[in-house]
C-alpha cells in the first residue's frame, strides 16, 4: 500500500507493479484541478482578430466624421461664393481696369473664407463631441475632424471659385463691351485660410473634452483602507450611540488599522503601554 500523497515510482510504474500508477484516473504529472487545455490555434486566431475588431469601430467613426465634414463643405462653398466681396472691373478699350483701385475685396474674400471655416469648425466639433460623448470620443474623432475639415476646406475653395464669377476675364470683357463693368472671380490670396476649419475644430474639441468629457474613475490611493477617521464606529455595549473614530496610532505588527476600536486607541499625549516613545 502506498502512503497517501506519495508520488508514483517511475520504475515500479514501468514494471507494472505500482497499482496507483496504473489505476485509472488523471494522467501522471498533471494537476487534476487544472483547467482543461485550450487549443492554441484558437487562441492565436482570436489574438489576430482582436486588433481588427477594435479598429473597425474607430474607422467607422472616423469615416462618418469625414463624410459629415465634406457635406458641410458644400454649404461652405455656397456661402463663400455668395458672401465674398467681388472685385469690380471695367473695360477701357483694349484694357481691363479695376473699378475700385484702392478696394480691399481680395483680402475680404480671404477673411470671409476664414470666418466661415471657423464657424464650420465649431459646428462640426460640437456635433462630433455630442454624438461620441457616450463612447468617450477617441483618436478617431479628432483625426476625422482634422482630415475632414482640411478636405472640406479645399473642396469649398475649388467649388466656390466655380460658383462665383467667371475666371475668363477676356471673354467677360468681350461680352460686356467697351465701358462695361463685370466682377472678377473670387480666389484665396492666403492659402493658410484652408487651415481655419481643422484648427478651430481641434481647439473646440479639446476644450469640450476637457470641460465636459467622459471621466474615468480615479483609483483609490494606495494607503486607503477600511479605517476612516471620520466614520463613526460602534461603541461598547450599553453606549448611547456610535463613537467617532479617533486618530490612528500604529499597533502591533500584522494588525490592520480597521481592526482597532476607540477603546484600543491610546490616550492623546502619552505613548502606548509597553512601548518607548
Amino acid at each position: 500500500m502506498t502512503v497517501p500523497n506519495t508520488p508514483p515510482d517511475p520504475l515500479r510504474a514501468a514494471a507494472g507493479t505500482d497499482a496507483d500508477a496504473t489505476a485509472p484516473g488523471p494522467a501522471a504529472g498533471r494537476d487534476p484541478y487544472a483547467p482543461p487545455p485550450v487549443d492554441q490555434a484558437v487562441l492565436r486566431a482570436a489574438d489576430r482578430r482582436a486588433p481588427l475588431e477594435r479598429l473597425l469601430p474607430e474607422l467607422k467613426v472616423g469615416a462618418v466624421t469625414v463624410l459629415a465634414c465634406l457635406a458641410l463643405g458644400l454649404l461652405m462653398a455656397v456661402l463663400w461664393a455668395w458672401l465674398a466681396p467681388k472685385v469690380p472691373l471695367v473695360v477701357d478699350g483694349n484694357k481691363i481696369l479695376y473699378g475700385d483701385p484702392e478696394g480691399e475685396q481680395r483680402a475680404g474674400a480671404d477673411s470671409v473664407f476664414v470666418l466661415i471655416g471657423l464657424g464650420m469648425g465649431i459646428v462640426t466639433a460640437l456635433g462630433a463631441f455630442l454624438f461620441t460623448r457616450r463612447r468617450g470620443g477617441g483618436i478617431a474623432v479628432a483625426t476625422g475632424l482634422a482630415v475632414g475639415g482640411l478636405l472640406a476646406s479645399v473642396g469649398a475653395w475649388g467649388l466656390g471659385r466655380r460658383l462665383g464669377p467667371a475666371s475668363d476675364l477676356v471673354a467677360e470683357a468681350r461680352r460686356v463691351g467697351n465701358g462695361g463693368h463685370f466682377d472678377a472671380d473670387i480666389d484665396l490670396g492666403a492659402y493658410g485660410a484652408l487651415l481655419a476649419w481643422p484648427m478651430a475644430a481641434m481647439v473646440v474639441l479639446l476644450a469640450l473634452s476637457a470641460a465636459f468629457g467622459k471621466r474615468e474613475e480615479d483609483p483609490p490611493p494606495y494607503w486607503a483602507g477600511p479605517y476612516d477617521p471620520q466614520r463613526p464606529v460602534a461603541g461598547p455595549p450599553g453606549a448611547a450611540g456610535p463613537l467617532p473614530g479617533g486618530p490612528f496610532h500604529p499597533g502591533p505588527a500584522g494588525e490592520h488599522p480597521g481592526d482597532r476600536t476607540p477603546q484600543d486607541q491610546p490616550p492623546q499625549g502619552r505613548p502606548p503601554q509597553g512601548r518607548t516613545p
